[in-house]
This record gives structure tokens, sequence and C-alpha cells, in this order.
């Protein structure tokens, strides 16, 4: 498949499951323990596919490593001071959504004892979660973008690494933003148009940077730099968002584990799929 075949299916996916993630809360009842169990593996995915991926393929597009390693420091930087600006995001669904049935007690108290660095604070609400969370979206647009460019004509996979990492977090930043909209009491439009809206948002990313960055932008470090940022912000969401939330358990902790080793070891799996860098 060549470049734009691979930007509409990958679009069409992350749309898709974005629009699933801000309905999750009216299909099933997403758990503390199932949470904890999706935040590692991703966590483990986004990580491999930032060390083992993005950043050899930023290397292998003409930029010298002591540029790309700044460009990855920025990138790691600029989100870590988004998280802490915003402080948007939002990973503990149980403790929003009281009617859940938590799996003990120990998980009921982790849930309580932890709200205040989930839920978003006053004055930024539900409005910063939003607004955090596109600008980390627009992101991952771009990241998708730049690989597709980067990718050697008629490979069948190119780029799958950082789709995968992006489609299986987009689910809980959507269900983040329909779950705190909720209990600030947002009506039911207005969180389905904007959770459309954030649906809409990577794909339509991706696709401006791809059909735009060579034909307007032609400066040469374009794509490397962009791959580069893109490595540094998903470090950085992987150790400083996500890993945080679920190495502190003291129940779990090898299911959590290897959940995590597994999410690195299909990051590194998903590089004999894609073109050598």
């Amino acid at each position: 498949m060549d470049g734009t075949s691979l930007l509409a299916l990958y679009g069409a996916a992350l749309f898709a499951a974005s629009l699933l993630g801000s309905g999750l809360p009216r299909l099933f009842r997403m758990t503390h323990t199932r949470t904890q169990m999706v935040l590692s593996l991703i966590s483990g995915l986004m990580l491999g596919v930032a060390l083992l991926h993005l950043i050899p393929h930023a290397f292998t597009a003409g930029q010298a490593i002591d540029t790309v390693m700044v460009w990855t420091l920025s990138g790691l930087i600029f989100m870590l001071l988004l998280l802490r600006w915003f402080h948007f995001h939002q990973h503990d669904f149980a403790s929003a959504a009281a009617d859940c049935d938590l799996a003990s007690a120990d998980e009921h108290h982790h849930a309580h004892a932890h709200d205040h660095a989930h839920l978003p604070e006053q004055p930024l609400g539900a409005v910063g979660l939003f607004a955090g969370l596109c600008v980390h979206t627009v992101v991952d647009g771009i990241a998708l973008g730049a690989v597709l460019i980067g990718a050697v004509q008629g490979s069948a996979l190119a780029g799958v690494g950082v789709f995968l990492a992006i489609l299986l977090h987009k689910p809980l930043d959507a269900l983040s933003i329909e779950t705190v909209m909720g209990a600030r009491g947002w009506s039911s439009l207005s969180r389905w148009t904007a959770g459309t809206v954030f649906a809409l948002l990577c794909p339509l990313t991706a696709a401006v940077f791809y059909f735009g960055a060579s034909a307007l932008v032609p400066y040469e470090g374009l794509l490397p730099a962009s791959l580069a940022f893109a490595a540094g912000a998903f470090i950085c969401i992987a150790l400083g968002d996500l890993l945080p939330e679920v190495q502190f358990h003291s129940h779990d902790r090898l299911r959590l584990t290897l959940l995590f080793l597994l999410g690195v070891g299909i990051a590194f799996a998903l590089g004999w799929l894609e073109p050598a860098h």
C-alpha cells in the first residue's frame, strides 16, 4: 500500500477508536484494574516505538545524532510542560463513575486516594483537559504523517508501530474527555461534539502534515526533527504519565509488569513488519 492509502486506513481506524472511547461508559464498565492493565501495555508499546522506531527513523532520515537527541529532548520537555500546565490525563475512571464495581477493597482505596491526581482542578476543568489532549493528539498526528512521508515506497505496513501506539492510547484519551465532562455536568450533545472533534483532529493533522510538509516546507530537516520531537513526547507520556500510575501498585505487580514488557516486545516485533531504517 502507498502512503496515501495507509493514511486513509490509519486515519479511519483512529477516528473509530476515539469515538469508541467516548462511548465506552455507555457500553461497559471500565474498572480500575482493567484501566491499569491497559496503561501498562500502552506505556511499554509507546516507549518501545519511541526508542526502536521514531529515533532510528529520525537519524536515518539524514539528521546528525546530536541534533536528533536535541529534538527528542525538546519533545520530552514540551510534553512534560503540557502535562504540568494542563494536568490533562485522567485515567482512573472508576472514581468518576460511582456505580462501577471495583475488583477489591485495595482498588477502592487507591481510587479515592488518588482522585486529586487525576481529576483536573478548577478553573481549567474539562476545558483544560480537552485543550491539553488536543495538543497531544496534534503531536500524534504529526508523528504519523512524518513516519508515512519517510516510509519506503511499496512497504506493506509502513508506520505500523507509531499507528498502534496512537490507536491504543486514543480510546483512553477520548474516555477521559467524556468522563470529566460528564462529571462537570456538560450535556450529552456537548460531550459527543467534543468527542467527535477530538476524534477528527489526529487524522486531519496527519493528512495536513503528510500532504503539506514536503510541498510547503522545503526544509530538509523537517522530517527527522518531527520524528525525534514525537519520540520525546512518546517517552514523556510513557515514563512520566502512564507508568507512574501503575508502578506503585501493591497488587497485580507481576501482571502489570508482564503487560509492560509485552508492550515493549510488540514494539520490537513490529520492526520486522516495517521496512529497514
